[in-house]
């Protein structure tokens, strides 16, 4: 079996790195020429840290059809600013009942991807899916030597429309045990964590980032913050609970998704996650827990909340006191109901579209 990764980042050549290890054909491709090179130079990945061992990757390339043409899985791990545009670029390519799966896909991924296909007049019949968040903790050490530093124990999978999930899971499970079955990407949408962990801890943290003082992103997290930021989950779970999905809350999910965290309250559960130990804060607040996390996390769950009559204030404070902080308007491509393909629909007109086409 050909499996190609699309992006080249930690997501992407951590992935490409275990598939090609545990014996699979993979070919991983990137936009990025250096990183190209210097990963042809290596031959493969490295990966330390929660896993050990040299993959070595069969195709690794700038030549989107060559990475594509003949995969029976393609997972693409490009950040979800770029989704639209990975879609355009690999329509010419994709084939007859391939799966393509977006790891994650943020919130909405797999509507803007189809949105974006059906705009470029395709036609063919593919399985998509998105997962609700990346399975690994991961951080490049350089260009070929990945740090796994957490392996998230279940993450949630589903297709667009959700009759096609089973299908994906059978071919996905084998190499990656820890997807499991959702209802629908309603719920891998709506479970995007990231939307609502980043912003707030980058937000709050915003003048030390620009002092150039380093920070633990997730071990240094307070009781304060911690609290501000159940009070924000608190309005996608009322989205949520509008369009009929109990989701799992900041506090639980920490719990579901890596089963050995200790401690009760959210604050102590940040602060002893093993996989978020290590991981540092960014250099700058021009960063994707904002770039990316805010048009494609918070501002699609905002849209949804509108659709089905949700008030959700703090969403709507955290878009405009970015796009204030940034001097950037995250709303003009973000993930607004039209860009995914659902202007003038109701909230039960979303979920036909969602569940059954």
């Amino acid at each position: 079996m050909k499996i190609a990764v699309i992006g080249a980042g930690n997501g992407g050549q951590a992935i490409s790195g275990y598939l090609s290890m545990i014996g699979y054909e993979t070919s991983l491709y990137d936009i990025d020429e250096t990183r190209i090179s210097h990963l042809k130079a290596k031959g493969g990945i490295v990966l330390e840290g929660r896993l050990h061992g040299f993959g070595k990757v069969s195709i690794i390339t700038t030549d989107l059809s060559e990475a594509v043409i003949g995969a029976e899985i393609i997972i693409i791990t490009t950040v979800a600013n770029a989704h639209s545009n990975v879609a355009k670029s690999i329509a010419p390519y994709l084939e007859d009942n391939q799966i393509v799966i977006l790891s994650p896909g943020r919130t909405c991924g797999a509507l803007v991807f189809k949105q974006t296909l059906r705009n470029c007049g395709f036609n063919k019949r593919i399985y998509l899916a998105e997962a609700q968040t990346l399975v690994y903790a991961c951080r490049i050490v350089e260009d070929g030597c990945v740090n796994i530093i957490g392996i998230k124990d279940e993450v949630l999978l589903s297709a667009l429309p959700a009759s096609d999930t089973d299908h994906v899971l059978k071919i996905i499970t084998p190499m990656y045990p820890c997807f499991k079955k959702t209802d629908s990407v309603l719920r891998t949408s709506l479970e995007n964590i990231g939307a609502m962990f980043h912003p707030c801890v980058l937000l709050f943290n915003a003048a030390t980032i620009e002092r150039n003082e380093v920070f633990w992103f997730y071990r240094d997290m307070t009781e304060q913050v911690a609290a501000f930021i159940e009070k924000f989950d608190a309005e996608r779970l009322a989205v949520g609970k509008a369009y009929g999905i109990n989701l799992l809350g900041v506090r639980d999910w920490i719990k579901f998704a890596y089963n050995d965290t200790e401690g009760e309250t959210l604050c102590e559960r940040m602060r002893n996650n093993p996989a978020y130990h290590d991981i540092k804060s960014p250099s700058t607040i021009f960063t994707r827990q904002l770039m990316e996390d805010i048009p494609t996390g918070v501002l699609p769950i905002m849209e949804l909340g509108k659709a089905a009559g949700v008030k959700t204030p703090l969403l709507e404070s955290m878009v405009n006191i970015c796009e204030a902080l940034l001097n950037i308007d995250l709303r003009c491509n973000g993930r607004s109901l039209s860009n995914l393909g659902l202007a003038g629909l109701n909230k039960d007109e979303i979920i036909n579209y969602i569940v059954n086409e």
